[in-house]
């Protein structure tokens, strides 16, 4: 997946200290990665497995 491009904003579940990700909606799929850490290593799911990452943070 080609994150070159991505625009990317801070998840609206991101709390006032620091403790921050950011998304990024991409061609075929999502980004994610640390707000303090913008060129560090970033995770990328396609839809199907952001659904299911999604959906098993809700249920923890």
């Amino acid at each position: 997946m080609d994150r070159s491009r991505a625009e990317w904003r801070k998840s609206s579940r991101s709390d006032a200290n620091g403790q921050c990700v950011e998304v990024a909606d991409l061609r075929d799929g999502v980004a994610v990665r640390d707000s303090k850490d913008r060129t560090g290593p970033t995770l990328a799911f396609d839809a199907r497995g952001w659904r299911t990452f999604v959906d098993s943070l809700k249920h923890n």
